[in-house]
């Protein structure tokens, strides 16, 4: 997998980056935290420009993102019931990130990606949901500048032991921040109770 991606972005640079987010957005399986990481590595040897390579993963990444949002928000539920499997989403899942999104948008965007199995619903269900288009983009354009920003950044800094800092990335930070989703809807939850009772 690490040879094909390399050879692919040393073949086709920062648009292949671009191609790659945008698929990797829609929540289609596709090794683009991988593609990142790696880009890293190759902006580091001087064979990718970061400033380019920064735009075009951010830029793919929203662009993927916001189809992903239309068809949610044109297609709606039905979408899902029937094609959701070859997202990998099973209804149970759909029902669980659709209550997240209901009760924080801007947490459920922002930290849901780091999710597995949850990252795919993000911006379909964000349409799903009527969020207000301008609100999705904010949300989803700071989680792509983090998520770029963090994979590059290991890369760069750390490309020579890329497998082991690849491995615990993986580990690692979805637990995390699922940690921080749940915190987030724990604290929402326990505010409006707090309110009611006023």
């Amino acid at each position: 997998m690490k040879d094909w991606v390399l050879d692919y972005l040393g073949a086709l640079g920062a648009g292949g980056l671009f191609l790659g987010l945008i698929v990797e957005a829609l929540g289609i399986p596709f090794p683009g935290g991988l593609m990142t990481l790696l880009a890293g590595i190759l902006v580091n040897q001087g064979k990718l420009d970061l400033f380019h390579i920064m735009a075009a993963a951010v830029l793919g990444f929203n662009v993927g993102a916001t189809v992903a949002y239309t068809i949610g928000r044109c297609i709606g539920e039905p979408f899902f019931l029937r094609y959701g499997k070859y997202l990998l989403v099973t209804p149970d899942k759909f029902d669980q990130a659709r209550s997240w999104v209901y009760r924080s948008a801007p947490a459920f965007i922002i930290f849901g990606r780091f999710v597995p199995m949850i990252s795919n619903l993000t911006p379909y269900l964000a349409g799903i949901s009527r969020l207000p288009f301008l609100h999705f983009l904010i949300y989803n354009f700071l989680f792509a500048l983090s998520w770029v920003s963090i994979n590059l950044g290991i890369g760069i800094f750390f490309g020579h032991h890329w497998e082991s800092i690849f491995s615990l990335i993986q580990s690692r930070l979805p637990l995390l921040a699922a940690g921080v989703l749940v915190v987030c809807l724990l604290y929402i939850v326990i505010k409006q109770k707090v309110q009611h009772r006023i």
